[in-house]
């Protein structure tokens, strides 16, 4: 799929900063509540925004920028032109979610022009990602099981909420949804997809504690995302 071919590297890290920031803020805003709380409560929910905003932006950037960053880095050592590219209608509508309450983070994506990638280069560039949410996982699980923070304490906070994010965004781009990246890992190799996967959904079962509700939201998500991504990119 096609890039601006006058990508630089400025605009491409003000495009990947835009989006961390819109993310980072549309959490932010979700988990202190959105509008009902604002309405019901504005001292608290300023108050929880602010208390918040730090927390989301180390999850969101370590999940978020090394996925992105892991897919260009690995489609350029195929011989790739690869870069992100910010979505105007993505930010809004990520934004606007999050002030609602909820969150589609649907901000950009790293767009890859290749005219030669094989079968199997195109499922190891799109297995990097998830890959990476996985290894921010495991260091922030490493991180709470060594430190122990007090539960509830703001450490506690930043870090359970880091290593939960970093699986849910790994689930979530592994659905076998075009143009998400498990599509092409199934194409590549079932075996490896469904190990992959299969070990996903155990650690967001066993250490997060997942409702089926929230799986199926994330299904729902992610079908909006395939038919948008065809739609405007």
């Amino acid at each position: 799929m096609p890039i601006r071919y006058n990508l630089s590297v400025t605009e491409e890290l003000k495009d990947i900063a835009v989006a961390d920031a819109v993310l980072i803020l549309a959490f932010s805003l979700t988990i202190a509540g959105g509008i009902g709380a604002l309405a019901a409560n504005p001292g608290s929910f300023l108050q929880n925004l602010i208390y918040f905003i730090p927390i989301a932006a180390l999850g969101v950037t370590l999940s978020f920028i090394l996925h992105e960053l892991m897919h260009k880095f690995t489609a350029q050592h195929y011989g790739a032109i690869a870069g992100f590219k910010a979505s105007r209608n993505g930010l809004m509508i990520t934004l606007a979610t999050g002030f609602c309450g909820f969150l589609l983070g649907i901000p950009g994506a790293t767009m890859i022009y290749t005219s030669r990638f094989t079968i199997k280069e195109d499922g190891i560039v799109s297995l990097a990602g998830p890959l990476t949410n996985f290894a921010v996982f495991a260091v922030f699980l490493a991180a709470l099981l060594i430190l122990a923070p007090p539960q509830g304490s703001y450490v506690y906070n930043a870090i359970q909420f880091t290593f939960f994010i970093s699986i849910f965004l790994a689930f979530f781009n592994m659905l076998p949804i075009p143009p998400l990246d498990g599509s092409k890992v199934l194409r590549w190799n079932k075996p490896v997809y469904f190990a992959t996967m299969g070990v996903i959904l155990l650690l967001m079962i066993y250490f997060a504690g997942v409702p089926l509700s929230t799986i199926i939201y994330m299904i729902a998500i992610a079908l909006f995302f395939s038919f948008f991504y065809r739609t405007v990119f």
